[in-house]
């Protein structure tokens, strides 16, 4: 196992576009690191950078305390597990395992002992005289882990591992990722468009936005303390609502009335008082009024709008509340919904019911909001500013940030 330190890695390709940016990242020994962002983001470019598939074209890579820029990715000791498995098709699911040991000239002894080491641990066991084309598509990946496994490599790099994987087989095999890496104690990067995967994987987990680390911190600091705009929008399902916002003192004024925040909050933005911010709050920190007590309608604000539509899905409601943003603000979210590979974003707040809740399509309803965690946001550079300061303030665009101790 080893610590991996980035330290301003720059990709560049022939016509000087910049893939991945000024990228600074320290991966503790035995840490597990989630390299996320939409199509494009050079988050699999800087995994390929690591092991050594693409050169690096300024910065350094230190691979346990030793500088290995130069060297072929066989002289990294690293284990990669690929998208589509990589797994040869004429081999047994044994010899698949087996294949990094034969190729280093192991004993069959160690072959064998390291072999079954593997297979007890990814339940292979049944599976071992069997071809890769007679195995479901869980099972294939497992045997490409097992091949990871059995190399004693100093860290794990995943490529999207389950992305050919229909969504439950995804969901186990995130539980069996997570499992065996704690139990090994491995130091892990992976790369992933899925956020989900990203939230429920990762110690740590960095925002890529073409080439740039936009925030590197743990899932649910990402979630609650976003740096800007991208990240709020990226992380989260459904996404955060974006809303034009007016603030005076700790008066928000936003397209359904006005709601109160905290002082501190309102400290935060007094020096943009009258302009034009967006507000950003995440869908389950609205509710239907009517159906909450008093001291809980106490500790937030109330508005009233008339519902589009909603979705009643068993244990939980969405409502959809349209509004209408001025040109300023409808820009930035359109580019903000480019940047996040989505289509046009409709000017609608998405907002999180009670089961109980009665409220339907056509509707005027008073919904209640926390305001303790509503953010605001500037529509010109994106920043949070309502971002709480700290000494472990998240990175953003690209700057250093150290690791700490692996969980």
């Amino acid at each position: 196992m080893a610590a991996i330190e980035m330290k301003n890695i720059v990709k560049k390709y022939g016509d000087g576009f910049p893939a991945v940016n000024d990228v600074s990242i320290d991966i503790a020994d035995g840490e597990f690191v989630i390299l996320v962002g939409p199509s494009g983001c050079g988050k699999s470019t800087l995994l390929r950078m690591i092991v050594g598939l693409e050169d690096i074209t300024s910065g350094e890579l230190i691979i346990g305390g030793t500088k290995v820029n130069d060297l072929a990715p066989r002289e990294r000791n690293l284990a990669m597990v690929f998208q589509n498995y990589a797994l040869y098709p004429h081999l047994s699911v044994y010899e698949n395992i087996a294949f990094p040991l034969r190729l280093a000239k192991a004993s069959d002894e160690e072959v064998d002992q390291k072999v079954r080491e593997a297979s007890k641990t990814l339940e292979l066991d049944e599976h071992l005289e069997r071809k890769p084309g007679n195995l479901s598509g869980g099972q294939r990946q497992r045997v490409a882990m097992g091949r990871a496994i059995v190399r004693d490599a100093q860290a794990f790099l995943f490529d999207e591992p389950l992305s050919n994987l229909d969504a439950k087989l995804r969901g186990q095999m995130r539980t069996e990722i997570a499992r065996l890496q704690k139990r090994l104690g491995i130091t892990t990067v992976y790369v992933t468009h899925d956020q989900t995967e990203a939230m429920t994987l990762g110690d740590r987990v960095a925002v890529l936005k073409r080439g740039v680390l936009q925030q590197l911190a743990t899932p649910r600091e990402l979630y609650e303390q976003p740096v800007n705009l991208f990240v709020a929008g990226f992380i989260g399902s459904p996404p955060m609502n974006f809303l034009p916002a007016t603030v005076d003192g700790t008066s928000v004024e936003m397209p359904f009335g006005t709601v109160e925040i905290p002082q501190e909050k309102a400290d935060l933005v007094a020096d943009h008082a009258g302009k034009t911010l967006i507000a950003g709050i995440r869908p389950e920190y609205f509710d239907d009024a009517s159906v909450l007590d008093d001291a809980k309608l106490s500790s937030g604000s109330t508005f009233r709008a008339t519902v589009e539509f909603t979705e009643w899905l068993g244990s939980e409601a969405f409502a959809y509340l349209p509004f209408e943003a001025p040109e300023a603000v409808q820009k930035q979210l359109e580019q903000l919904e480019k940047d996040l590979d989505g289509e046009s974003l409709r000017t609608q707040i998405v907002v999180s019911l009670d089961a109980a809740s009665t409220v339907a399509a056509g509707d005027e309803a008073e919904i209640w909001v926390d305001t303790a965690h509503l953010h605001i946001f500037d529509p010109e550079t994106g920043d949070n500013l309502t971002l709480q300061k700290s000494e472990e303030t998240p990175t953003q665009g690209g700057k250093h940030a150290e690791a700490p101790a692996a969980q």
